[in-house]
């Protein structure tokens, strides 16, 4: 996983994370074998910021029914980073 693109899938744009923004922590959806170090210098190089931290969880999949049978949907890994005071907003969440 070298390219930053295939660590950070995604922004996860909620109420609650939309909240969060205004005390500089944003949620992305990341590669579930990520770890803390590779998403923070994932974060720094896309959008031009410096972390403070990461905090990281990993969702498990929901179950699903379709009929007579059933599963579960996929898990997915969550991750929330909180910029330093002096770095500038990320433009996605505004």
């Amino acid at each position: 996983m070298k390219n930053p693109r295939d660590i950070i899938l995604k922004p996860l744009i909620t109420e609650k994370s939309t909240a969060q923004a205004e005390e500089k922590k944003y949620s992305f959806v990341v590669d579930k074998r990520a770890n803390k170090i590779q998403i923070k210098n994932a974060v720094e190089e896309i959008f031009d910021v410096k972390v403070r931290a990461v905090n990281t969880l990993s969702v498990k999949g929901k179950p699903r029914r379709v009929g007579v049978h059933r599963g579960y949907r996929p898990g997915w890994k969550k991750a929330i980073v909180t910029l330093t005071e002096n770095s500038k907003p990320i433009e996605l969440f505004e």
